[in-house]
């Protein structure tokens, strides 16, 4: 399918935004649907989508949360002029549909789509809508959400997950390897803090396994974040326990294919991993998420059997080895966790968002 008008993607500020909106880019693209970029300098979007070989419009707008009083003051004036930008950008560009996947970058251009007349698409990563989500819901010609119940008039189409992911063979599968021998090999715990690490992750969880048997105790990799892993590699040192540690993990599918259970923060790209996986994890909510919406995301998967949550300020290494130890003495309840999440998998999901921009566009 060739169309000259382009599909106009929005999305920025952090990699949850942006990496699920590449994958609809690609989607679009390996159909011959042009894409164009509208964000800002500041985004994390100004090196992965040039990266990804798409062409990106720049525009001016910070978030509103937590800024000083100038800036709030200033606020409208700068929205003015965004708006203005994002104007220019779809006169100029002549998408046939817009599509917001949040972060602040999604605001302007979806009010200017709207009082253009462009179809305007709006997907929302999380279990609970941010402000400029919940605005530009209002106004969209369709609200797609990751999570059920998001919008009322919400059609749930999950998370893209890299297609690697999704092709990681099922649990059940998986876990035909546990018996060696007639023993139970040791578990095979992954501890993901995200690109910036989880310093309480760090700290906690070697003093856990520290605690377990040595010859109960896991096998381990962790991955810290890179201005966390010289200090977690002496979390493991002064514990004792031996770890495979990483600042970033390159290849993710494999982890999360040698893994039996990981412990991690419940970032919307994360909880849809751990679905298209089929993965037991216990879950520990970023405490100063937005809305707390990392706990709403988590309780996804708790509500389903898949995840335990452990607030960050209940985590304790007792707390952990109790956890590690149950899992351990009972692989059925793991296997369980892990068949639970993989039924919440909904691998076509770039797929799903790809199509319902090329109705909104008309051409499909």
């Amino acid at each position: 399918m060739i169309n000259a008008r382009p599909v106009l993607i929005m999305a920025g500020g952090t990699g949850g935004h942006v990496f699920p909106a590449l994958a609809v880019a690609d989607e679009l693209q390996s159909r011959g649907i042009p894409v164009v970029w509208l964000g800002t300098r500041a985004g994390i979007e100004s090196r992965l989508v040039p990266e990804a070989g798409y062409p990106i419009e720049w525009m001016s707008i910070t978030g509103l949360r937590g800024k000083s009083t100038l800036t709030l003051f200033l606020a409208p004036l700068r929205i003015i002029m965004a708006c203005w930008q994002a104007l220019v950008v779809l006169l100029k560009r002549k998408p046939c549909v817009v599509l917001g996947m949040g972060g602040f970058a999604s605001g302007p251009g979806g009010l200017v789509a709207w009082l253009i007349r462009k179809p305007l698409i709006v997907h929302e990563q999380n279990a609970i809508a941010g402000l400029t989500n919940k605005i530009l819901a209002k106004l969209a010609t369709e609200v797609l959400q990751a999570f059920p119940s998001v919008f009322e008039r919400g059609v749930t189409m999950g998370n893209p997950v890299r297609q690697t992911i999704c092709e990681i063979e099922k649990p059940e599968t998986r876990f035909l390897n546990y018996q060696s021998e007639g023993q139970l090999k040791p578990l095979r715990l992954l501890i993901v803090g995200g690109s910036l690490g989880a310093t309480k992750l760090n700290e906690v969880i070697p003093q856990a396994l520290q605690k377990i048997d040595k010859d109960r105790r896991p096998e381990v990799i962790h991955q810290t974040g890179l201005k966390n892993i010289e200090s977690a590699k002496s979390f493991y040192s002064e514990a004792g326990v031996e770890a495979k540690i990483e600042a970033f993990i390159d290849d993710m599918p494999s982890v999360y294919e040698w893994a039996d259970l990981v412990i991690c923060r419940s970032g919307a790209m994360t909880v849809f991993e751990l679905t298209a996986v089929g993965i037991a994890s216990v879950l520990v909510p970023y405490p100063y998420a937005v809305d707390d919406h990392q706990t709403f995301n988590a309780k996804y998967l708790e509500d389903a059997g898949a995840a335990i949550i452990k607030q960050q300020d209940e985590l304790t290494a007792d707390g952990l080895v109790e956890i590690i130890n149950d899992l351990d003495n009972n692989r059925t309840k793991l296997l369980d966790m892990a068949v639970a999440a993989r039924k919440l998998a909904i691998p076509d999901s770039a797929k799903n968002i790809a199509d319902a921009c090329l109705v909104a566009g008309g051409i499909a």
